[in-house]
Formats: C-alpha cells, structure tokens, sequence
C-alpha cells in the first residue's frame, strides 16, 4: 500500500512538473526579451520597424535623428537617388522634391530653400538623412521621445486619440498572462491604433504598442481624418491629342466633342538647341483654345513634346541642372496658363537614357501635383526596339506619374518591312496584358491610346512595300467604291484589298466599329480610360461612339 502511495505521489509530481513547464512554454514568448532593446525604436504609423531596419536609427549632438538612405527608399521613397556628379541626394513625396547637398546645413524643396540643424551625410561607407527634419517632405508628423523612440505619423492619415480612465498597464497581447510594456496613469493620453473583442491596440506617450482593454478608454476623439484623394476626372478618361505645329496657330474650336472630358492641345516641346530651350506654343492662339476648352468644362492636360530628339533630350536628362531647369519652366507655364495637366510625349530616345527619363518623371510629377496637376506620360508597346520602346521603364514611370499612356497604334509604321494594321485588336489586347503583367502597371493607370488612320500599302511588282498614311474621314474617298470589305476577326477590323497593273494595294481599315471593339478592351480590363490620336481624323460617330462606351 505504502508503495502505492510512493507511486502516485511521483505520478502527482511529474504532472505538476509538466503543467510548470506548459504554463512556462505557453507564456515564455510574451516575456521574452525586447531585440530593439537599447536601440533607438522606430515607429511608422504605429509599427515597430526597427528590427527591419538595413542600419539602426541614431541621434546627434544637436538631438537630430538620422535614417539610412538604404531604409529610406524601403519606406518613404522607394526612386530615394544619390547624384554623384553633384553629391547630391534628392528625395521625392507625393508633392515634395527636396534635394539635400552632403554635409550642407540646408535642403532644397520644391525650388525653395530650407535651412537645417544637420545635414545629410556619410558615415562608414552609408549615407544618412537628417529624418527629424523632413516631416513636410514626406507629410509626416515626426516626435523624439527622449531620444529612445522616434515616431512618424502620416498627416494624411486618420488619428485617433483618448484618455486613460485609470491607472492600468499596457500589454504585450491580449492573453491572460502577459508582459508589460508601459504603465499607464489616469488622464494620459494614448493612440487608438484598433479595436477588437473588448481590447484596445493603443500607442503610449513613450511610444510603446500594447493592448488594454478598451473600458479603460474616454474621451476617443478623431484628432485627424483621413484624407481621400479624389481623380480629376470621374469616371473613364476621354482623352482627344489636338496637334498643331510651332508654324501655326492653334485651332480655332467651337462648340463641343460629346463625350471628351480632356483635350490635349500641343503647346510645349523642346528646340533643337545646344541646351535648354523650350517653345511656347500656348502663345499662338492658345488663349483662346483654352478659353473654349473651359467652356466646355473639359481638362487641359497639354503636350509637352521632346520632338523626338534624341541628342538634345539625352543631353537634358543627363544633366541635374538642366533637367532642374526644364522642370521649372514647364510647372511654370503651367500654371501660367492655369492648366489642369502635362501629358509628356518624349519618343526616340537612348535605351541607355532610361533611368535618368524615370528621373525626370519621378521629379517632375511632384512639382506639378503642389499645383494640383496631372502628370500623364506617352509611352510605346514593350518588347520594340532600343529608341522606341526600351528606352521606358514603365513599371516606374507609371509609379511616379498619375497616368500611362499606351500609344496603342503603328503596330506596322512607315519603315515597317511587312504590310500589316496599324493597331489590330489581337496586337492592342496582347500588349494591354504586357502592361499588367511583366510591366506591373496598375490598371486605374492605363489610358488606352487609338488612332483615327489607317495606312494604304502600296507593294510593287518587284515586292517593294511603301505606305501612306489615311485619316479615318478619308477613308471611304481613298478607297474605291467597288472594293470588298472582310472582316478579320484576329485584328477586328475590315480587311480591303485590291490590284492595278503596277501595284497591290492593301488595308486594316479603322471605322467606328474597329475603335468599338477597342473600346470594349477598356472595359474589360478596367482601364483609366481612352485617348485618340488625333483630332479632326475622325468620322463624326466615334465621339458618340466613345461617349457611350466610356461613360
């Protein structure tokens, strides 16, 4: 009996023992030791990210906090840039470009100078930004919280504050048992970050993330709402080109385009010129194409051409200051002529040029959304060639600018060595999936653009092809009236063709019905909308047409 009694005693002990080390196992990882212990915390938006950190935060003499450039580009600004001709780093917001010259106690934003306590810097090989001092370049508010935490608070973002109702402890979770993390007085304040099942996930005066349960809470109040950014236009974009040359005057317009919420009027583009020039074609009758464009409650997003000139633009590009400038001028005349938008149409470029055109648009974009301005840009299909379709990288552009703008057309151009469409429906949709899928566009970015021509290849009896260029509203007098028309269902269009003794003659024609079918691809991929190149080409029924299809 007394062995028996032995026995159980040990069994009692050994499952006392294994309950100890449950209890020990459940409730070791909330007690834990910190790993941001005895390192300066960073908080963005209520997160801890200092054990994500590439370099730990650090604080000077004069009580200035300092990222890395590298943890910068992870959070804030991901195109973050060092200019090593000028040593130089430039940073970028949603409407700030700030530039910050190493070991300089200023910064540059938008234009304007700032004068700082410190500098940005390089220290062991890595360069650091004065963090503390940049709140309006990335709209946050910033707090040093007795140089242990440094929080950053999005100003764009809602902010929710209340009272402690009671002495009580913040929590490292909502179990039953769990680690303090800040002792919390009746009357102080705290951060509501959420709210679930009866728990409160709130930030503490000293910065710490914990959870108390939500009836220790008064007096919640919305200190900040969140602010939602509204499009400029509602609804699908119905974008028309309006081209005329810098010999010309701008087209004299009345009345209105039904369906167009957004003209593109050709008024700015660069001269051939040893430097920086750039022509001013808004003063040739602009005013008054501006005057009707208002009138008809349209959006003036006008072109800003490099007219394809490759030398010129490289050379602009690569040059801070130039590129600097030309930024200048063009947010200049556009709010000079009170514009609602700069659709930029840079083509022919140098693949190697790429990344400094990206830098054009990242830096420019800003300046221009300060004013409230759109940024579209024009770009070519992928997959071309090095001047006409590598020298974007689109996945950028589209990050940095408000809209991309696919130039869907000249799928065969004038130098091409076959005949072919100039923007069939197989060619236009294959490339809308490119956008989406190994260019990572989003597609509340897309414009779709199309174009009101067509070509008539000419193919001769030794087999040499040649093209002219047809408008759409030339089409039916270019053709002869016998000619048959058959439909192809791979371009979706009507296919025409016809011989003399000297020539064969070849057609994709584009009528309402091709554009229609192009239209339809806006819809089912949930495009930004369409644009059409460009005015006075067109038949009558396609603004009817595209009214119908985009409302």
């Amino acid at each position: 009996m007394k062995n028996i009694k032995n026995v159980w005693k040990k069994v009692a002990i050994v499952v006392g023992l294994l309950v100890i080390v449950g209890v020990v196992l459940l409730i070791s990882p909330n007690f834990k030791k910190d790993p941001n212990e005895g390192k300066i915390n960073f908080i963005i938006n209520n997160n801890n990210v200092t054990g994500k950190l590439k370099h730990d935060i650090w604080i000077n003499e004069n009580n200035i906090a300092y990222a890395s450039m590298e943890d910068l580009r992870n959070y804030f600004d991901g195109q973050i840039y060092y200019d090593k001709a000028n040593n130089q780093i430039i940073t970028t917001s949603d409407t700030k470009v700030a530039v910050l010259s190493l070991n300089d106690k200023k910064m540059v934003v938008n234009g304007s100078e700032v004068k700082l306590v410190s500098g940005a810097l390089r220290k062991d090989g890595t360069f650091y930004l004065p963090i503390s001092e940049m709140g309006k370049v990335y709209n946050v508010e910033i707090n040093n919280i007795n140089n242990k935490v440094i929080t950053l608070d999005s100003l764009d973002r809602e902010l929710i504050k209340a009272d402690v109702s009671k002495n009580v402890s913040a929590k490292y979770n909502t179990k039953l048992i769990a680690k303090t993390v800040d002792k919390l007085k009746q009357g102080s304040k705290v951060v509501v970050i959420s709210e679930k099942d009866g728990y409160s996930r709130i930030r503490t005066e000293n910065g710490k993330i914990g959870y108390i349960k939500s009836d220790k809470l008064t007096n919640k109040t919305i200190v900040r709402e969140k602010l939602e950014s509204k499009p400029q236009v509602e609804g699908k974009i119905n974008l028309v080109w309006d081209y005329y040359s810098e010999y010309v005057n701008a087209p004299i317009r009345t009345g209105s385009i039904p369906g167009v919420n957004v003209v593109s009027p050709s008024f700015f583009s660069l001269k051939n010129t040893n430097g920086l020039a750039i022509i001013d074609n808004a003063t040739r009758g602009g005013e008054d194409y501006i005057r009707w464009a208002k009138d008809n409650d349209y959006k003036i997003w006008a072109m800003f051409s490099n007219n394809s000139m490759r030398e010129t633009t490289s050379q602009i590009l690569n040059s801070y200051e130039l590129r600097t400038t030309m930024i200048e001028k063009i947010v200049e005349l556009a709010v000079k002529y009170q514009l609602d938008g700069i659709n930029v149409d840079f083509e022919n470029m140098n693949m190697s040029d790429k990344d400094m055109y990206s830098r054009f648009i990242i830096e420019l974009a800003p300046r221009l959304r300060e004013y409230g301005i759109v940024t579209s840009v024009d770009v070519t299909a992928p997959d071309g060639s090095e001047n006409w379709s590598l020298c974007f990288d689109r996945d950028v552009l589209a990050d940095a600018a408000d809209y991309l703008v696919f130039m869907a057309y000249d799928q065969h151009g004038v130098s091409s060595p076959k005949t072919g469409s100039v923007a069939g429906y197989d060619w236009v949709e294959a490339n809308i999936k490119k956008f989406l899928g190994q260019e990572a566009v989003a597609k509340e970015k897309i414009i779709l653009g199309m174009p009101l021509y067509t070509r008539l290849w000419k193919t001769d009896n030794n087999g040499k092809i040649t093209s002219s260029v047809v408008n759409m509203n030339k089409i039916n007098q270019t053709l002869p009236s016998d000619v048959t028309r058959t439909w192809n269902e791979n371009t979706k269009q009507y296919y025409v063709e016809y011989s003399s003794e000297r020539y064969k003659y070849e057609m994709w024609v584009e009528d309402a019905k091709s554009i229609e079918e192009k239209l339809n691809l806006i819809n089912q991929y949930e495009l930004a909308g369409g644009a059409f190149w460009e005015k006075d080409r067109e038949t009558d029924d396609i603004w009817t047409l595209a009214e119908e299809k985009l409302k």
